[in-house]
């Protein structure tokens, strides 16, 4: 076999065995749940996804500026995997890692074809794949948008090596590579406009390693051109949809010395953890102003490195587009425009990385010189350290417990952690401890409206409406346009007898945002208790049009469908509701009393008992059954049952009045 085929085949098992090693390395995602953090807006809580793929939602995904982010592609993934898998997390977590092992077998194959260096290109793929830093690229399921987009980045550059391969062939497949550059890219930007910075890094690779330099700077500026304009009308999208979803920070909020002072100290964060992947966490709170002698040793620190590989880029060309690579492509997320609360980002380094870890493989190899065997046991100690660290980094995504745990450990002053935690515990039913956790939080940040929101929604649960309220219009102070506390807000109004006031919010919250399942739901719980069946029932309608699975809002339209005479249609819906939560002994109930009104009394019978083995401690089941029961003939089980009643809610008039009927009718 000739050496080019012994080469081929080497190649081919090596992009064999990186692909099995970043699935093992990355399996244990399977096992994570979905998080609090931006797994809601993407997939748990968003109905458009739940609904999977279809003509509408295919409209929305090209139509919406939901999360902040215009990224069709990115949607309509999410949408495929709920087809494929549900909204059980394993199947989408699974979705990710295989995309992440596809960009690493790509990144090699990419480099090697540039380069030729066959284990080089294996070890900075393999050390990209692999890192610790990569974990909240691949195991957090809302990320999809980073695995997604690098994937057709890295078409987009093969394609592109190819056009320049074939640059002296004036044909059309020369054209093809090009016009294929250019989709990939465009279905990248449609992924997530980080993207934008493409054209940049293929003018660094025209430097090095594909030596186009001699054709003139000039001409290979023009031949990106159709890259720019699209990379700049990608820019402007991105900034209208992120500032209409409120994400851009205002110049009061991070003023622009603290942007500029962040971005020079996050360039050398970046790096410290690329070396030394030690305390990372899903977000790294803003602290503003960073003491300024910090601030001067990183500017000094990336003045010296860049002077370095400018004064080297004759003798080390890649030494130069590594380090440019790397800076130009953190570039967009660096803070400067500051979208979001976080100073920096485990995820923002997922392309970017390459650039460092391309200047470490190259400038080591040429380094040791002949002492291959001094490169093998350093790569093969890095690339083991990366087996072990990044398994355990992945454990802490196991749940949002776990993930903001660990983040407030390995943090300071990370309000949102606390918040999120707070907020995973009052979705359990753990209001108490969930209290405790939006103090801390509010304590740090007292102007976090999220805090505020969630507080209220806690006191609420607890049955301190008052309190509650005033936590709710803290947060509405602070943001007007937080819909989520308008909705909640309308809840603690009604309970406090607010009806009209209730009812102004949930339209206030509709008005933010036409397609809040639950402002819809509790718009039209608060006209049914006004008699206004018909408006309600069409409220319940919108309510689970915009989210399917909404099963309170199934329920409740159940109930006004009854209160209508709509029987069959009040059991279609009460039948939906336990498709999907068998355990629900209210829902068992209400089924139980639209099937005795149709007359069907055994079957009625049945469900007011399983809502009585669900929960024994529920007069109302008792009563029904026993009054099925007496219609039945059955009268001492009904008079058992009326009793049973009364012992556990000793002023229920209907059981009384029904106990004594039963005892004087002969």
């Amino acid at each position: 076999m000739s050496s080019a085929g012994k080469d081929k085949d080497l190649a081919a098992l090596v992009c064999v065995a990186l692909a099995a090693v970043i699935l093992v390395v990355f399996w244990g995602t399977r096992q994570c749940q979905f998080v609090n953090y931006d797994d809601p807006a993407y997939i748990t809580a968003n109905g458009e996804v739940q609904r999977g793929l279809s003509a509408a939602s295919v409209r929305w995904a090209f139509q919406s500026g939901a999360a902040s982010n215009w990224h069709p592609l990115t949607w309509l993934s999410h949408m495929a995997d709920v087809d494929l898998y549900g909204v059980a997390p394993a199947g989408h977590h699974l979705t990710n890692v295989l995309l992440h092992a596809i960009n690493g077998v790509l990144l090699f194959l990419i480099l090697r074809g540039m380069t030729g260096a066959l284990w080089r290109s294996a070890c900075v793929a393999a050390l990209f794949a692999l890192h610790p830093l990569r974990v909240e690229s691949v195991a957090w399921v809302s990320e999809r948008k980073d695995v997604l987009s690098t994937l057709f980045w890295m078409l987009s550059v093969w394609a592109y090596v190819r056009y320049a391969e074939n640059l002296e062939v004036r044909n059309s497949r020369r054209k093809t590579f090009y016009g294929l550059s250019l989709v990939f890219f465009v279905f990248g930007l449609m992924s997530k406009p980080m993207l934008i910075t493409l054209p940049f890094v293929l003018l660094l690779l025209d430097y090095w390693p594909l030596g186009r330099l001699p054709r003139g700077a000039a001409a290979l500026v023009k031949e990106k051109i159709p890259f720019f304009v699209l990379g700049a009308a990608s820019s402007v999208v991105t900034i209208l949809v992120q500032r209409h979803g409120g994400a851009i920070s205002s110049l009061t909020s991070v003023p622009v010395g603290a942007r500029v002072g962040n971005a020079f100290i996050s360039y050398v964060r970046y790096m410290a953890k690329t070396f030394w992947p030690a305390r990372l966490s899903p977000l790294y709170p803003h602290p503003g102003y960073w003491p300024w002698w910090q601030v001067a040793g990183a500017v000094i620190l990336l003045a010296a490195i860049t002077t370095w590989v400018i004064g080297r880029a004759r003798a080390q060309p890649y030494l130069a587009v590594g380090w440019f690579w790397f800076a130009g492509m953190l570039a967009p997320t660096i803070g400067l425009v500051q979208v979001g609360i976080q100073s920096m980002a485990d995820r923002y380094s997922y392309l970017a990385s390459v650039g460092l870890l391309i200047m470490l493989t190259w400038g080591a190899a040429e380094w040791m010189g002949t002492h291959r065997w001094v490169l093998g046991t350093a790569a093969a100690l890095a690339l083991g350290a990366c087996v072990i660290l990044t398994p355990r980094q992945v454990a802490y995504w196991r749940s949002s417990e776990t993930l903001f745990l660990h983040a407030v450990e390995v943090t300071d002053r990370n309000y949102l952690a606390y918040n999120n935690l707070g907020y995973d515990l009052s979705n359990r039913g753990e209001m108490e401890r969930a209290m405790v956790y939006f103090q801390k939080s509010l304590e740090i940040n007292s102007n976090y409206d999220e805090a505020h929101n969630n507080l209220g929604y806690t006191l609420a649960a607890l049955g301190r409406n008052q309190e509650a309220t005033n936590e709710y219009i803290k947060a509405l102070t602070l943001n007007p346009s937080l819909t989520e506390a308008h909705n909640n807000l309308g809840v603690a109004l009604g309970h406090l007898g607010f009806s009209d006031a209730g009812m102004h919010e949930f339209q206030v919250a509709l008005a933010e945002n036409p397609r809040h399942a639950g402002a819809h739901n509790n718009l039209g719980v608060a006209l049914a208790m006004r008699g206004q069946l018909d408006e309600a029932i069409a409220q319940f309608r919108l309510s689970v049009a915009w989210q399917e699975n909404y099963l309170s809002a199934h329920s409740d339209l159940g109930n006004a469908l009854a209160m209508k005479g709509d029987l069959q249609g009040a059991i279609r819906e009460y039948e939906f509701c336990l498709k999907i939560d068998a355990k629900d002994p209210q829902v068992h109930n209400n089924l139980g009393n639209a099937l005795a009104q149709q007359g069907r009394l055994d079957e009625a019978a049945a469900q007011y008992r399983v809502a009585l083995n669900l929960r024994a401690e529920n007069p109302e089941a008792h009563f029904n059954l026993g009054y099925c029961l007496a219609k039945q003939g059955r009268r001492t089980e009904a008079e058992e049952q009326y009793i049973l009643a009364l012992r556990q809610r000793p002023d229920y008039p209907q059981a009384r009045l029904q106990l004594e009927a039963l005892k004087k009718t002969p």
